[in-house]
């Protein structure tokens, strides 16, 4: 016993390490609160016992008085202090067997706690797990508790919004820091690419060329590729002519290629500044035909089409794409940091707002508490269904690791006193029934 008081909390006997199929017995130190419990026991198992032997000495004396020839009233006590000390003694033996073998004796169905502690712990697993732990209570308990509108009156408080909003931001910094980039930038890669591959993309590209010839969205790229070629014409023409010259035969004069030069300047300048200039330029209505043309065979033309995957999985495959991507998340989680940490971003603001407003419609709309308890009960549920064997097992388990002799004191310690008003009512009941039988007797005998 003084081995089990220096043991911590938390240590196992000895005796119970290695014992296959038992977990090791926890041992549990008393606390001040159990202290004083059981000081509380302890009175009143002195008083439950010294009005067995108040009852007891009163009948002796009664006997005495008895034989004594003082009269009739002498067998009503003794017949009513008889039946208290049975009762108190019986009492005693029913209050002493849930702990412990009444005098030390091995009598049979006796130290309840002790003897059946694990069964008492598989007993209440059952219990919790039926009673407890069934869909039917578990539904009806959450919707009595109305989680979505209570849920959705906090979250409509703009304090508590701020407060979700700022958790949500440093669990989001939080992974997001925790998360190496090489990982993700793998991860991110290889999805784009195998999602990139695994859909052909000459109909989407050609079903929107179509759209943008249609709709005349190709001709403001037009204006501009014409417009920036006739500025750098302007800018450049010596150096078109000194091309063009130095394209000539060498066995032309000099003065025949100059002009030559000059003509194809000229010419080509001319050319696009009238396609600049003119909307309706036959080389721009043969760019739309030709567009037009392309979009069509990326629809419908099966080389078209193949070509166009042949060239996606070359751009795909090159190294300088590849490292593109990559460093795409780079940027992306820079970017969620920086607005995470930011009271003022447009990330959290927009978060903020989301919850109050999600909290108002939460605390308001009928329709929305339904389903927000809804998806409550069967979350619930499912934990409830899925998990009743862990559930009801982390009991029994806990249970059966308890140590039978300190854990009947424990429990001694909190019902102890309860049960002592036990052996008293036994005698005080006692004596009154055998008070009644004596005198029905008496009357009956007489």
């Amino acid at each position: 016993m003084e081995r089990m008081k220096r043991m911590n909390p938390g240590e196992t006997d000895a005796a119970d390490v290695g014992r296959p199929g038992r977990p090791p017995r926890a041992m549990t130190v008393f606390s001040a609160a159990d202290e004083e419990k059981r000081r509380g026991v302890r009175r009143m198992k002195l008083t439950a016992a010294g009005l067995l032997l108040f009852v007891a000495l009163v009948y002796v004396l009664a006997e005495w008085a008895r034989h004594q020839g003082a009269g009739p009233w002498a067998g009503y006590v003794a017949a009513a202090a008889e039946a208290g000390m049975v009762g108190a003694l019986a009492d005693w033996f029913a209050v002493t067997a849930l702990f412990r073998h009444p005098l030390g004796l091995p009598i049979p169905h006796t130290a309840i706690i002790p003897n059946k502690k694990d069964q008492l712990g598989v007993s209440l697993g059952e219990f919790v797990g039926e009673n407890f732990l069934s869909e039917d209570v578990v539904r009806q308990r959450l919707r009595s508790v109305g989680i979505g509108s209570r849920l959705g009156a906090w979250l409509a408080e703009p304090e508590h919004a701020d407060r979700v909003t700022a958790e949500l931001s440093t669990a989001l910094r939080g992974a997001l820091t925790v998360l190496r980039d090489s990982d993700v930038q793998a991860v991110v890669g290889e999805a784009i690419t195998r999602r990139a591959n695994a859909k052909e993309i000459g109909p989407a590209i050609g079903k929107m060329l179509e759209g943008i010839v249609l709709d005349g969205g190709h001709k403001r790229v037009v204006d501009l590729v014409v417009a920036r070629a006739h500025d750098w014409l302007v800018l450049h023409g010596d150096s078109v002519m000194d091309a063009v010259q130095g394209g000539a035969p060498g066995w032309t004069p000099r003065f025949v290629d100059r002009k030559v030069g000059e003509r194809v300047y000229k010419e080509l300048l001319r050319f696009v500044t009238e396609m600049r200039d003119m909307p309706s330029h036959p080389a721009r209505g043969a760019l739309d035909r030709f567009l037009t043309d392309f979009a069509s065979d990326l629809q419908s033309d099966t080389d078209t089409r193949a070509r166009v995957e042949r060239l996606k999985g070359e751009v795909l495959g090159r190294g300088e794409v590849q490292d593109l991507i990559a460093s795409a998340w780079t940027a992306v989680r820079a970017m969620i940091v920086s607005a995470a940490e930011d009271e003022r971003s447009e990330l959290r603001l927009r978060a903020r707002a989301s919850f109050l407003s999600l909290g108002t419609r939460m605390a308001t709309e009928p329709k929305v508490q339904n389903k927000v308890d809804s998806w409550v009960e069967g979350a619930a549920v499912h934990v409830v269904t899925t998990y009743r064997k862990e559930i009801t097992s982390l009991i029994t388990d806990t249970v059966a690791g308890w140590d039978a002799e300190h854990t009947t004191r424990k429990i001694e310690a909190h019902i102890g006193r309860d049960l002592q008003f036990i052996r008293i009512n036994g005698t005080v009941v006692g004596s009154l029934a055998g008070l009644l039988i004596y005198t029905v007797s008496r009357v009956l005998g007489a």
